[in-house]
């Protein structure tokens, strides 16, 4: 017994002349007497279906009449290219069968709110700038594995329910855990990469993160998915360089193969065509001197906000890095500079057109004592990290690390508004539904 063979859209250039049957949704009509015009989405594209009156029976021309927007059909034809057509191709339709008559659909072409938007996401995925969002982010995290799998990385999955918090920061989602007490969502799983560094090597996880973090800025969702690489026996100029190379990775590979989505999304891919390396790279004494000068009234040793990024990020045209940031305003586990105690070598990328920060790392501090002195400064419950602790106590080498969040990257690169496009279902603050 033969397989019947299925058709996509996104396939129909190699079958022209052909006939082919499809299934999908009605995503538009217009009809002039005699013809009808059914653009048919499936998922993979869109194709112009034209069914003329003379070429089907009285009962395929009623039944394509009844097609409301999202009712689900099959639909039989001859591919034929069609440059003025959506997708570039056409299908002369022979015969049709409905699926499911759809009710009246709530989202239409007129202007919605965003709120109604988000209340009706589960539908408002199928709109075609969403689903060109979806399928650039689905790129972004092939292409994500792809360059950690080529690059001798072996992938290290942490867990997502922890003791403790992965920096001691209150932004925490708690849970009661059976009869052991507390237990909380991961923020990180970068502990655990150190971990898995020191059995082989150069490692990466890659899975979502939960911050209860009360904001409600356009770059923060309480559940985001990140990338964490950690590599044994790098330095903060090895983990800067590895950075680099992966977001120019990222651009140019969806350069390369979302071109028609970046189109739909109305991208300035120029902007993304100037990603390649060498990255600026500056001290945080640098970025600061940068504030000041914009007029920006900054103490050194205060942290960055999102307006201080986006100035900052404005002086360049492709991503900055800025490292060596003031001990006091990173994480307990961050190295110290050697020539300067007052900084740690972290480094933080700073994305362009007013993105922010898509990267965050550093060097991790690897002598034991310092380690130690640094969680009792933090006020840090010694007993929670013994375990990490050993990781210094038991073959203790230079190691660096950092952390990409998908989101930020998705929104960067496709030119968004907001973060909650970048995700299927956003979670907010305000927001846990649908």
């Amino acid at each position: 017994m033969s397989i019947k063979p299925k058709f996509y859209v996104k396939d129909l250039k190699n079958h022209v002349g052909e006939e082919v049957t499809l299934k999908g949704w009605l995503y538009n009509k217009r009809s002039s007497g005699k013809i009808q015009f059914l653009i048919l989405r499936d998922g993979t594209g869109y194709v112009q279906c034209v069914v003329f009156k003379g070429n089907v029976t009285p009962e395929i021309f009623e039944a394509a009449e009844k097609l409301t927007q999202e009712s689900s059909f099959e639909v039989v034809g001859k591919v034929k290219a069609e440059p003025r057509s959506v997708g570039g191709y056409e299908l002369d339709v022979t015969d049709l069968k409905i699926i499911s008559i759809a009710q009246e659909y709530p989202i239409t072409p007129k202007e919605h709110g965003i709120e109604f938007l988000i209340d009706n996401r589960h539908l408002w995925v199928r709109s075609k700038k969403q689903v060109a969002i979806l399928k650039v982010r689905a790129r972004i995290v092939k292409a994500i594995r792809d360059f950690f799998d080529s690059h001798g990385f072996t992938l290290f999955d942490p867990p997502i329910i922890t003791p403790n918090a992965c920096e001691g920061t209150s932004t925490l989602f708690e849970m009661d855990y059976f009869d052991l007490g507390k237990a909380y969502l991961t923020q990180s799983g970068q502990l655990y990469e150190e971990s898995g560094a020191m059995a082989l090597g150069k490692v990466y996880s890659f899975g979502p993160t939960f911050r209860a973090e009360k904001s409600k800025t356009r770059r923060h969702l309480t559940e985001f998915w990140m990338v964490e690489p950690e590599m044994a026996f790098y330095d903060l100029d090895d983990n800067m360089d590895l950075a680099e190379e992966f977001i120019e990775y990222i651009v140019q590979t969806v350069l390369n193969d979302c071109k028609e989505e970046l189109i739909i999304l109305e991208r300035d891919t120029s902007k993304l065509e100037n990603i390649k390396r060498p990255f600026p790279r500056i001290s945080y004494t640098e970025a600061v001197e940068i504030l000041k000068r914009k007029g920006v009234d900054f103490q050194w040793g205060n942290d960055f906000g999102g307006t201080d990024e986006t100035i900052i990020g404005d002086e360049f045209d492709k991503p900055v890095m800025i490292h060596r940031y003031p001990t006091e305003v990173k994480a307990f586990y961050m190295k110290r500079d050697p020539e300067n105690e007052k900084v740690v070598l972290a480094v933080d990328v700073i994305a362009p057109e007013g993105y922010g920060e898509i990267i965050g790392g550093s060097q991790r501090e690897d002598n034991l004592d310092l380690l130690l002195q640094r969680i009792n400064e933090h006020g840090l419950p010694q007993s929670f990290f013994e375990w990490y602790l050993d990781l210094r106590r038991f073959g203790s080498v230079p190691h660096s690390g950092f952390g990409l969040g998908l989101e930020r990257t998705v929104s960067w690169i496709c030119g968004l508004e907001h973060l909650r496009e970048a995700i299927p279902f956003p979670r907010m603050i305000y927001r846990n539904t649908p």
